[in-house]
């Protein structure tokens, strides 16, 4: 069952690596972490940490765009392209493809952000004196491997991003301990990132489940939009909005994940604040993730089951 799921998480993500948006978006993240870089010039001794704030703040964003984009277009493009018949026709339960699919997505996105945190703590490690042409010729070496790579193996030029991401990001951690503060800002925004898109990724997956990539995204993001305001939704005051809409608004902020434990304040990612520990926040905002994908996953699993594709 592992090898089969493995198959199509692996077979899902080199498909995603080849589409243009997917690589576009990319452009676009990385263009923002340089642009941070101008914008904390403007800045009194605080362009560290603009960097690290709209680098968090961009690596958020852009998960977020990738991984509906991802999840409501994967299942339907194979479905458009007849190329699920010939892998449904195997012994490959249909739980199993889309749990592949989903760890597909996961395994595009972890990669997508492995690479734009490198980014982020790499300005940020020269932003705190380290020097710029090792940072730079560093970060040229990586590529020049795995350039190199690909060239002599093809299989490399699709799943070679996937340890390169990681060692980019391990470049960024050993040259930014000039600036450990931002460093934690920056690991700990990923992470929770991560687990964000963890969440959104398997409702993308459970609306293409049954439905059309246009309207798949647009329950994604209604969905997304709820979970980010659930805190706000559960106070919306009677006196304003009468009892009934209240009364509505805080069963909606219940039945839908609260996507805002995934974006703290600062100071907790700063540890700034006393009686706060940020692993224990980590690692509950994990169980939260895992106990809403498994969920969701299950819902998505009983709905494909029962879809007719004639």
């Amino acid at each position: 069952m592992f090898g089969r799921i493995s198959a199509i998480a692996l077979n899902t993500y080199r498909e995603s690596l080849r589409a243009r948006i997917l690589i576009g978006l990319a452009g676009v993240a990385f263009a923002v972490a340089f642009y941070s870089i101008i914008v904390g010039a403007y800045t009194l001794r605080n362009a560290a940490r603009v960097v690290s704030d709209l680098g968090v703040a961009s690596i958020s964003l852009f998960s977020i765009a990738v991984a509906v984009i991802i999840g409501a277009t994967s299942l339907y493009r194979e479905l458009e392209q007849k190329t699920i018949f010939p892998i449904l026709a195997r012994p490959v339960r249909r739980g199993e493809y889309l749990v592949g699919k989903y760890l597909g997505t996961l395994l595009t996105l972890a990669v997508f952000i492995l690479a734009d945190a490198g980014l982020v703590l790499l300005i940020s490690s020269v932003l705190a004196g380290r020097s710029l042409a090792l940072v730079v010729g560093a970060g040229a070496a990586s590529l020049a491997v795995l350039g190199l790579a690909a060239w002599r193996s093809p299989l490399l030029r699709t799943y070679g991003f996937i340890a390169w991401s990681a060692v980019f990001l391990a470049l960024g951690v050993l040259f930014s301990d000039g600036a450990s503060t931002e460093r934690r800002v920056v690991l700990a925004g990923g992470a929770l990132a991560f687990l964000e898109v963890g969440i959104v990724a398997a409702i993308a997956t459970l609306f293409s489940s049954f439905s059309t990539p246009f309207l798949s995204s647009l329950l994604t993001l209604g969905v997304f939009l709820i979970g980010r305001n659930a805190d706000s939704l559960a106070r919306l005051p009677v006196k304003y909005f009468g009892p009934q809409i209240s009364a509505g608004a805080r069963v909606v902020s219940k039945v839908v994940p609260n996507l805002q434990i995934y974006v703290p304040p600062r100071p907790l990612l700063a540890g700034e604040i006393a009686d706060a520990n940020l692993l224990v926040y980590l690692g509950w905002a994990a169980i939260t993730c895992a106990g809403w994908a498994l969920a969701l996953l299950a819902v998505a699993t009983f709905v494909f089951k029962r879809r007719d594709f004639l």
